[in-house]
């Protein structure tokens, strides 16, 4: 499994989520098999996104579309704050 990790600050969780969700189609065209979202239990405006895909070329592309299309566009991503810090990451085990 290839992982796109994504976090980033947010200044209102529930708009960023409205948005999040409104590019579900987008993830899924792109190969996203499975996302999670996660928030640390100090600090609830910070978000931790995972997008699962089958092979790295797949998370790069969608990668490049979120740098392109979404982030760089304030009405495409309303809540993000700073930049997000993201890596694709290849699973060596899951238990």
């Amino acid at each position: 499994m290839i992982t796109l990790h994504i976090e980033h600050p947010v200044t209102d969780y529930a708009l960023w989520k409205r948005a999040f969700d409104r590019f579900a189609t987008a993830r899924a065209e792109a190969g996203v098999l499975r996302h999670t979202v996660r928030r640390p239990v100090d600090d609830p405006a910070y978000v931790v996104v995972d997008l699962g895909f089958a092979e790295p070329g797949q998370a790069e592309g969608f990668l490049r579309f979120l740098t392109t299309t979404v982030w760089a566009k304030p009405a495409n991503s309303p809540a993000l704050a700073g930049s997000p810090l993201t890596r694709v990451l290849t699973t060596e085990e899951e238990v």
